[in-house]
């Protein structure tokens, strides 16, 4: 996008504003989808020639037909519930290990551990902001029945609740808060024994906010840790592959736009449906680098993120500016931790995961090519590769394991 694109994104979202406080909402919100969608991906002249090449009805028709044959997203475990510090319901699901009856071992677990049965860990995963436990669809279907996983919803997302403090109180989100949730999730889902904690994005700086509030939970039950895709702060400096001056002029008026856009919920889903073209460009663009992405599986992020309704999406927003748990990564250092990232993450950029590396200099940094933001969706084969490495390497399965067979993006990837 150029830097005229970028100023005019600037202006079109301070028109929001003002138009927002002279009730035109219908007009502030057809303006602020394209402003903030814009700036989110620099994608519009390839929604342009997309519409110009493909009529509305099949691209439609193209996505009806995704949802009904994509199978991802499908899984599903044992339900749980857990309760955060100010009554937010927390949805979590189980995925138990399979009772040893005797037979042979099956093929996926020979594929991930070997002959012998992994040791007694619980994995805990932690996904993304706008996104939902789902987003870990692949590394679930590997890892299902093998060893025991925890899948959870982070507040307001999902099959959570809506945060308690934020419908009641106003109380602004916080990547404290989010830690605070997890704990509650662990006192529920996983009460005894060794954790892995994996998280991406927001997920992992959920995991350091953990680790900074409750350090001898870490020093005494966790065991190995995985941050994908994530950041330990400095995320208002990130320019989303954009030129910095439009960026800046934006980021100044985007958290007010957002606010006034979260109080006319309802207006603007509707106009976010209305351009669901311009936001299904945006999202690939800053979801995945490749070019040869499963379309159900662009169809199926897209999805995840639409779910999101704005009024959450305005309430988070503001605690990654916030967002500095540095000093809380030292936590981690005595485990063994894998920090893996796409090369072409434009929301968390891999310097970040670098940056962790630095400062966890035993931990395995893995930087993957051609690779964006949802990189364990883009190449799940990579990511669950290193997850069974790191399980290893924490002494919960077998050394000299190996992993194979699954993790394709075709469109047909299932559990063994």
């Amino acid at each position: 996008m150029s830097q005229s694109s970028a100023e005019a994104v600037a202006d079109a979202a301070a028109v929001v504003s003002a138009t927002g406080a002279a009730g035109n909402w219908r007009r502030a919100t057809g303006i602020a989808g394209a402003a903030i969608g814009v700036l989110a991906a620099g994608a519009a002249a390839g929604v342009a020639l997309e519409r110009m090449t493909v009529g509305r009805g099949v691209r439609r028709k193209a996505r009806v037909a995704l949802d009904s044959a994509g199978p991802y997203g499908a899984l599903r475990g044992t339900p749980g519930k857990a309760y955060a510090d100010d009554g937010t319901e927390l949805y979590y699901e189980v995925d138990d290990v399979e009772p040893d009856t005797g037979a042979a071992v099956s093929p996926r677990r020979r594929r991930l551990f070997g002959r012998k049965a992994p040791g007694p860990v619980t994995v805990v995963f932690s996904h993304g902001y706008c996104l939902g436990q789902d987003s870990w669809h692949f590394q679930r279907a590997a890892l299902r029945g093998v060893v025991r996983t925890v899948h959870w919803d982070q507040r307001s997302h999902g099959r959570s609740g809506r945060g308690v403090a934020q419908l009641t109180d106003r109380t602004p989100v916080s990547i404290d808060q989010l830690g605070r949730d997890l704990k509650a999730v662990l006192d529920a889902a996983v009460p005894e024994g060794p954790i892995v904690l994996v998280g991406h994005s927001m997920g992992g700086m959920t995991m350091m906010a953990l680790a900074d509030q409750y350090p001898e939970l870490i020093r005494e039950r966790v065991v190995a840790v995985a941050l994908v895709g994530t950041s330990p702060g400095r995320l208002g400096e990130v320019n989303f592959g954009l030129p910095v001056a439009g960026v800046n002029a934006v980021r100044r008026v985007l958290p007010g736009v957002l606010r006034a856009l979260g109080q006319r919920a309802e207006l603007v889903e509707k106009g976010r449906r209305a351009t669901a073209d311009l936001f299904a460009g945006i999202i690939k663009r800053y979801s995945f680098a490749s070019r040869d992405v499963d379309p159900a599986v662009e169809r199926f992020a897209e999805r995840m993120i639409e779910s999101t309704p704005i009024d959450v999406v305005a309430e988070f927003y503001p605690a990654f500016t916030e967002h500095d748990k540095t000093e809380a990564l030292v936590h981690f250092a005595q485990l063994p931790v894998l920090v893996l990232a796409g090369v072409q993450d434009l929301v968390t950029p891999s310097r970040h995961s670098e940056a962790i590396a630095d400062l966890l200099p035993d931990a395995e940094l893995v930087l993957v090519p051609d690779a964006g933001h949802l990189v364990m969706l883009e190449h799940p084969e990579v990511v669950t590769d290193r997850l069974a490495d790191l399980l290893t390497r924490a002494g919960a399965v077998p050394a000299g394991a190996t992993v194979g067979g699954y993790g394709s993006t075709s469109g047909t990837a299932q559990p063994g």
